[in-house]
């Protein structure tokens, strides 16, 4: 799929799938099924090869330490990277440290950018995202009761947050609270602030089990308490209010960057469909490529996911050359999209497999029960869906 595909991208993808394959793909199993931070160790040494082999942090400016790349030309990457669930951690593009560098980059002052963003560059700390509450419903950002007081040259946040992926290790949060809860205007009652995680006001109280796999350090998702947690006003990032613009920000290049995972998940998973579909007797001269209805899963998932492709390429094209503001209907489109194909995709294989679909003995399992909630998080299917109408049927109203 060469749209939008420069030079320099044609370059760096089979290098790219290379490393993937032959330094990666054969430890995924027992690095994903084990505790996870015994295997740090050897993830560091490969992230220090991906870093030697000038493969490191794809989406960063050169002057960054990354390789500069375009959100369109990142696209292409990301996707490659995304066939493996520890791609895009090897090479420091994983979320949520990718979204608070481009948040950070873009907004927060040169003493927050020194002491926290370099270092998150550099790989030598990670960071979380606390926004959303349990108490309240994810799909709606203005509603939350977390809040920031400003005492002299401090805020005292106080709250409750969960879903605050990669909680667990993290040096530092951006957390979302309210500094002027009394404004009319719902959309500017909320800041981000950059939490240091030594700070004693903040707690991480537990890894959510995750249909049975709470996980640990960046594969978790943590609920965290901040109690009288006091921070300079300095670590506020951009300007108080604007929490839910400098949101939106995040979230639209955001979204490309989940697609695309997602499209790279949909490739690996429709390739071990197809090998499965080719090997698997089910009686003599016959195997499981030889029925129609295994024939028609491989055609859809091939149609949908070229399809899906091209829907996000475009969208990350528009981002590149108009801004995220003006991409919003086709953000919408390929969230829903994109997820519902991943879903589709993951289920056909798994079917296909059979008894082992559902064992660890493949990554499918690990992708159903880890990837079911990319119909949920960054806005569930059905608000897109519906923001998408309305947009749409503005045009047709007088």
């Amino acid at each position: 799929m060469n749209l939008f595909q420069t030079d320099k991208v044609k370059s760096l993808i089979p290098v790219y799938k290379k490393f993937l394959e032959t330094e990666v793909y054969p430890f995924e199993l027992n690095i994903l099924t084990n505790p996870f931070r015994q295997s740090l160790p050897f993830l560091t040494s490969l992230r220090a090869k991906a870093k030697e082999q000038k493969l490191w942090a794809p989406h960063l400016p050169e002057q960054d330490g990354g390789l500069g790349l375009s959100l369109s030309e990142f696209a292409h990457i990301s996707e490659v990277l995304g066939t493996s669930p520890l791609g895009h951690f090897i090479f420091n593009c994983h979320a949520p440290d990718i979204g608070n560098m481009e948040l950070m980059h873009q907004f927060a002052s040169t003493e927050l950018k020194e002491k926290y963003l370099k270092p998150l560059m550099r790989g030598e700390i990670r960071s979380c995202f606390a926004m959303t509450e349990p108490e309240f419903a994810g799909s709606n950002p203005v509603e939350m009761a977390t809040t920031a007081v400003r005492e002299g040259n401090q805020f005292i946040i106080n709250g409750h947050k969960w879903f605050t992926t990669a909680a667990d290790g993290a040096a530092f949060t951006i957390v979302m609270a309210l500094t002027d809860s009394a404004n009319e205007n719902p959309y500017l009652r909320a800041s981000m602030i950059l939490v240091p995680l030594d700070n004693p006001g903040y707690k991480l109280l537990r890894n959510i089990p995750i249909m049975g796999d709470a996980g640990e350090d960046y594969l978790s998702h943590g609920e965290v308490q901040f109690a009288d947690c006091k921070v300079p006003i300095t670590n506020l990032i951009g300007e108080a209010g604007k929490g839910f613009a400098l949101a939106q920000a995040r979230l639209g290049p955001g979204r490309i960057h989940h697609c695309m995972r997602w499209i790279g998940i949909c490739e690996r998973a429709f390739d071990m469909m197809c090998k499965r579909a080719v090997a698997r007797q089910i009686k003599e001269g016959k195997v499981l490529a030889h029925q129609q209805a295994i024939q028609f899963w491989i055609a859809e998932s091939r149609a949908e996911i070229n399809a899906a492709r091209l829907l996000v390429l475009n969208a990350a094209n528009t981002i590149d050359r108009e801004g995220a503001k003006a991409a919003k209907d086709e953000i919408s489109a390929i969230k829903f999209l994109v997820a519902e194909v991943l879903m589709k995709v993951i289920d056909r294989a798994i079917q296909v497999h059979g008894g082992l679909g559902v064992t660890d003995d493949t990554l499918l399992s690990f992708w159903y029960r880890h990837e079911r909630a990319a119909r949920i998080y960054d806005g569930p299917d059905e608000v897109h869906k519906s923001s998408l109408a309305k947009s749409i049927l503005k045009r047709y109203l007088p």
